[in-house]
């Protein structure tokens, strides 16, 4: 398997697909405080939280979308577009979690793949690169993670409405997290084969 980047084909930062990428880091700290405000006496603002997740969702479709179509591809937007989406991801996942809506282990687990991204950066720095582009693969487990967690936000109820929300955010949430570690381990083997490849190269 060889390991492909997306060629930069522009050095301009204000472009539409940055500036969604920009707006949902924006939204990061937005959807926190309200999503726990409840935690702290304050009014339960779901519906607004639900709105900036599902918001999110587009406009990381969005983003990539318009930047190969455009051709807007930027290494600013490569660095924001996957730093917004962990971002998205670390920070529902602390307020689900806060609120007792998403079991721990869930986010232990999802954490876990985290870590082990993590861990393989400082290897990456040592051979000269910077963090590899976000796979396919990676995009699929973060657009079905996105979608979870908005549906199991909606699911908080009693009726057929809540309950058919949440047995659908739970099948997301399961796909979800398959895709999140299989993306990491191909990560992993692609950060192999570059040591690899420097290997050759410096023999």
């Amino acid at each position: 398997m060889e390991v492909q980047e997306t060629r930069v084909q522009t050095d301009r930062v204000l472009t539409i697909p940055n500036l969604l990428s920009m707006a949902r880091l924006v939204g990061v700290p937005v959807f926190l405080w309200l999503i726990l405000w409840p935690k702290f006496d304050g009014p339960k603002n779901d519906g607004w939280a639900l709105l900036i997740l599902m918001l999110s969702g587009v406009s990381d479709y969005l983003d990539g979308k318009l930047a190969r179509r455009w051709g807007q591809i930027s290494r600013i937007g490569q660095i924001l577009d996957p730093l917004a989406d962990r971002l998205y991801v670390l920070s529902t996942l602390l307020g689900l979690t806060w609120r007792e809506i998403l079991p721990w282990w869930v986010t232990g687990i999802l954490l876990a793949r985290e870590l082990f991204i993590l861990t393989l950066l400082p290897i990456l720095n040592r051979h000269g690169y910077g963090p590899l582009q976000v796979s396919f693969l990676g995009k699929a487990a973060t657009f079905n993670l996105m979608y979870a967690f908005p549906l199991l936000l909606l699911g908080q109820g009693h009726s057929w409405i809540h309950s058919t929300a949440s047995a659908v955010s739970w099948a997301f949430i399961w796909w979800g997290t398959v895709l999140y570690w299989w993306a990491g381990i191909l990560y992993a083997v692609q950060v192999r084969q570059i040591i690899k490849a420097d290997g050759v190269a410096t023999a």
